[in-house]
């Protein structure tokens, strides 16, 4: 028999879906043996993941502009004018003028080389505000900042290391030390934080979701196997991750890690709920742990393999953008989404084949007619409600309007790139910050560098303190040293290259230097400069921008860059697992919409609470985006469980019907997974860094809008609604898919799950009628699990 003369029914999806389902239930014992050998191999053989991810230069191309404009200054003048390492000493009532003469002592020590348990320090300058020396200090005598300068060789953590050893040894209570502060500093103490943090963070998030799981399925047995499952993910992740970013040479920061850690967590459980959920409706439909295992393993794995697939999709979207950041965020949350799902389609049912109904407690147990759930009381009455034309419309309508309505606020986002205002305000760096900040100005500790360049530029003295006057008058400049200041002997040659060809200045904002405000300043000053090198009569002459303002605005702008192709790959991505799943394309379009009026509302309340509320200088550059990526996967994963099964009832019946049917054993389900994740997402905040708490807020905050606005109201109230608008004609468009020919079945074998009385919509012979109960039961009871026809 060729295969086009075989019964049509032996090649339908849902065979192929039980025969997978049967395999992995018969082989649940290699199965769950595999599994763990394969993650102690990965624990013993391979690296983990962020090893000696703390450097910026993780973060930062070396192509980046700024970067390149500090290399041909170094180049130029023989050695840097920037530093990112300071020791910072202050007396609000006045430094004596010995320290402050010591302060000048031990510098020039160290630079002339006599300080021989320096290190790795070669140099050092001495800022003090005595005489308000420094133009725009704030007060006068109070504050003394050493600036530190290594070899570009010096890893971040060896600068910081020698800067401490340096004050622990040179200094003592007298000089009024604050601490060690700057840019390297506050990136390093970033990655010791998080790596601290970790442990706590991991400890409580699966407190956290014990609980919940254990709540929800009245079991211990329940929370234990999706912790179980979540941990081998966590671990193949972590170790398989470090292996591949050694092997391709992608630089993974330390910060990915507790999001890695939160996002399985999360991810995982979901999963495990929807498996726990069709296996609890199969048990108290009076089947067996083996045939309940299998069926709600053929029920849920196209599901959990398609919200999968599309999250680590939208995802790994990232790895098409320019930034560093999100080339480095991408592929590792693709990774850990794919290994996650991989692990949860083939652990998960061979866990439950074992573990039967102790997985469930008593609510994994047969019931009797009396203990029948009936979905009336479980939210039917509204949704029947919902799904009708003259409730959906003004419910659709309304919901649109709050959503936008909290958008709103998002037109103001600003974004920055904060290190040191990152951390908590009692950290020690912080501290030093403050500290040098109150006596000098806000942007003394990151001051920025513009580079002239050209044949003579540095003969051209009159034109060269003509623009230097110009610039400190620029708003957001508190002061600038360059060529024209008489307190820097020219013989220095600090601003004047001796070849004659580069000059520099030294810009000292009026602002947090990394923050979105000083980043601002830094661009209206670019765009400004051609128009004051012409007024200053300093033609044919190059520019260019140094500094950490100047890397965070590189930064910023190629983010805001990315921000379309991001967009777009993201988007496409689960547009075509949505169509591909429902076989269809206006409603995926309009699910798709709903995730962005989601996404949009969840930026509006992020900006309005963090930047409008709180006062941030700006969101942190990745947050909004990493955000706004992850809850367009996550979404997608949400209509796929809700609305999917709701679309396969709707070949059979109206879609409002199916609807009103399917969303009241879905929604139970939803809200138990949506919860979980957005406990395991805003459990980021434990981390004292500012970054985590906005991604923290705006992820957690968005599963929820999410889940319980927009895929139990508002994608139902828009799905009726074009319905009724559309007719049945439209609908017929919309899907493409109605009224599809149904093949005839096969006598249904025992468990097989298809062409039985668990699809009344195929005439089959009457079942035996100890069996016609139960398997009545489990249809009414749970026919939102019908993901596979």
């Amino acid at each position: 028999m060729t295969q086009d003369e075989m019964p049509r029914s032996r090649w339908r999806p849902s065979l192929v879906l039980d025969w997978y389902a049967r395999i992995v239930v018969a082989l649940r014992w290699p199965i769950v043996a595999g599994w763990l050998a394969a993650t102690a191999a990965a624990m013993i053989y391979l690296p983990p993941l962020g090893q000696g991810g703390s450097d910026l230069g993780q973060l930062v191309s070396v192509n980046n502009p700024a970067v390149q404009s500090e290399v041909r200054s170094f180049d130029k003048f023989g050695f840097p004018l920037l530093s990112r390492v300071s020791i910072v000493q202050r007396d609000p009532n006045g430094l004596s003028p010995a320290v402050q003469a010591e302060a000048l002592q031990r510098a020039k020590a160290l630079s002339d080389g006599t300080l021989p348990d320096a290190g790795p320090i070669l140099a050092a300058i001495p800022v003090t505000n005595s005489l308000q020396l420094l133009p725009g200090s704030r007060e006068n005598g109070t504050t003394v900042i050493t600036m530190l300068f290594t070899s570009p060789e010096v890893s971040f953590a060896s600068q910081l290391k020698a800067a401490q050893d340096f004050a622990a040894r040179h200094y003592d209570a007298d000089d009024h030390v604050v601490g060690v502060t700057g840019s390297v500093p506050a990136r390093v103490e970033q990655g010791d934080i998080v790596l601290s943090h970790l442990p706590w963070l991991e400890a409580i998030t699966i407190a956290a979701v014990f609980i919940i799981v254990a709540f929800a399925f009245r079991s211990l047995i329940a929370p234990l196997l999706a912790l179980a499952v979540a941990g081998v993910a966590i671990m193949l992740t972590m170790h398989v991750g470090g292996e591949l970013a050694g092997r391709f040479g992608v630089p993974v920061p330390q910060e990915t890690q507790p999001l890695l850690v939160a996002l399985l967590l999360g991810v995982v459980t979901d999963y495990v709920v929807f498996y726990l959920s069709g296996m609890r409706t199969r048990l108290a439909a009076g089947e067996d742990r083996l045939e309940a295992a299998r069926q709600a393993g053929a029920r849920f794995t196209p599901i959990i393999a398609t919200a999968g697939a599309t999250a680590a999709a939208g995802t790994g979207a990232l790895i098409v953008a320019d930034s560093a950041a999100f080339r480095a965020f991408g592929p590792g949350m693709a990774l850990a989404v794919l290994i996650g799902m991989l692990v949860s389609v083939t652990l998960v049912p061979a866990l439950l084949a074992i573990v039967g109904h102790r997985a469930l407690g008593r609510s994994g147990r047969p019931r009797d007619d009396d203990g029948q759930v009936d979905p009336e009381h479980t939210g039917g009455r509204w949704a029947r409600l919902l799904t009708r034309p003259w409730v959906a419309l003004p419910v659709l309508l309304l919901c649109t309007g709050g959503l936008v309505a909290a958008a709103l606020p998002a037109r103001h986002m600003a974004l920055g790139v904060s290190f040191v205002e990152a951390l908590p305000a009692d950290h020690p760096a912080r501290q030093a910050a403050d500290a040098a900040e109150a006596g000098f100005s806000a942007g003394i500790l990151s001051p920025t560098e513009v580079l002239l360049e050209g044949d003579g530029v540095a003969g051209r003295t009159e034109q060269l303190t003509r623009l230097q006057e110009a610039l400190a008058k620029r708003p957001g400049i508190a002061a600038v040293m360059g060529p024209g200041d008489k307190l820097v002997p020219s013989d220095l040659k600090v601003f004047q290259a001796a070849d004659g060809s580069a000059a520099r200045y030294l810009l000292i904002l009026a602002d947090e230097p990394l923050g979105a405000t000083a980043v601002q300043t830094l661009t209206r000053l670019e765009d400004e400069l051609p128009g004051l090198l012409q007024a200053a009569q300093l033609d044919g002459v190059r520019t260019s921008v140094g500094g950490d303002t100047a890397v965070a605005q590189v930064i910023v702008d190629q983010t805001v860059s990315d921000l379309g192709r991001i967009a777009l790959a993201a988007l496409a991505a689960n547009l075509l697992f949505l169509m591909l799943y429902l076989r269809a394309l206006w409603a995926p379009l309009a699910l798709l919409a709903c995730s962005v009026l989601a996404i949009g509302a969840t930026l509006g309340v992020t900006t309005w609470l963090f930047q409008d509320h709180l006062d941030a200088d700006g969101l942190t550059f990745y947050v909004p985006f990493a955000a706004a990526v992850l809850l367009v996967a996550l979404g997608s994963d949400y209509n796929i469980f809700g609305i999917g099964p709701a679309w396969n009832e709707a070949r059979r019946r109206p879609l409002r019907e199916a609807l009103a049917m399917t969303l009241p054993q879905s929604a139970r389900a939803i809200r138990v997974a949506a919860f979980t994740l957005a406990v395991s997402f805003g459990l980021l905040a434990i981390v004292p860094l500012r970054p985590f708490r906005e991604l923290a807020f705006a992820l957690a905050v968005g599963i929820l809008i999410d889940a319980f606005v927009v895929r139990s109201i508002l994608a139902p109230a828009l799905l009726t609604v074009m319905e009724a608008v559309g007719g049945e004609a439209g609908m017929k468009r919309m899907r493409k898919i109605v009224h599809v020919r149904r093949p005839e079945p096969e006598p249904a074998g025992p468990g097989s799950g298809i062409g039985t009385a668990d699809d009344p919509a195929v005439p089959v012979a009457a079942p035996p009628a100890e069996k016609a109960v139960p398997a009545q039961r489990a249809r009414a009871a749970d026919v939102s699990e019908s993901a596979s026809d």
